[in-house]
């Protein structure tokens, strides 16, 4: 009198793969890898709790491409997408490793500055980033002229949720754009009452 013993042995590697896969796609953006607005969303809250226990600050930048339409009807969408995945390649190398560059949709962009002693130190980022779009971006062996207005909202004093700051990052941006284009502008409480 034998025993027999079945034994059935699945692989859960793709399975487990493709969960990986919607984890990531919920939380990224699908064209340029970046983080999405939900990511975004979450760092932004966990930034404002670490700033309100170490007493330091933090900036949110608000990044619209101007004129960017032109781009999409003159040469056609995935060729706009290529355009994308280049700034957001650009974008990301003018940031410390702490900080998060997420497409807000579109060709919007969100720029969290997490940890910052001091609030002027956004704007040696903004700075920097108005200056890095005034070099071309070279797609498809074509040379690609684009600039960006840039709004700036910083914890605490332009908002105590993430909602708040991203709320007050688009109005200084929509400013910006007001001002002419590839530029930045700060927050301010008049942009508010003016809105």
């Amino acid at each position: 009198d034998g025993w027999i013993i079945v034994s059935t042995a699945r692989d859960i590697t793709d399975r487990r793969q493709a969960e990986q896969r919607i984890r990531y796609l919920a939380t990224h953006d699908g064209l340029t890898d970046l983080p999405n607005r939900n990511l975004i969303q979450d760092r932004i809250v966990q930034a404002i709790t670490h700033a309100r226990r170490s007493g330091r600050r933090l900036a949110l930048l608000y990044l619209d491409l101007d004129r960017f339409k032109v781009i999409n009807d003159g040469y056609g969408h995935p060729f706009g997408d290529a355009v994308l995945k280049a700034v957001s390649e650009r974008l990301l190398a003018l940031v410390r490793e702490g900080d998060t560059v997420a497409r807000q949709g579109g060709d919007e962009f969100l720029i969290l500055l997490a940890d910052l002693r001091v609030a002027a130190d956004a704007y040696i980022v903004a700075q920097k980033i108005v200056e890095s779009l005034d070099s071309p971006v070279i797609v498809q062996h074509r040379e690609i002229h684009i600039s960006g207005s840039i709004g700036v909202a910083v914890f605490p004093q332009d908002g105590q949720t993430a909602e708040a700051l991203i709320r007050n990052a688009d109005v200084a941006m929509y400013r910006a754009k007001d001002l002419g284009r590839n530029t930045y502008q700060f927050f301010t409480r008049e942009m508010s009452e003016e809105t």
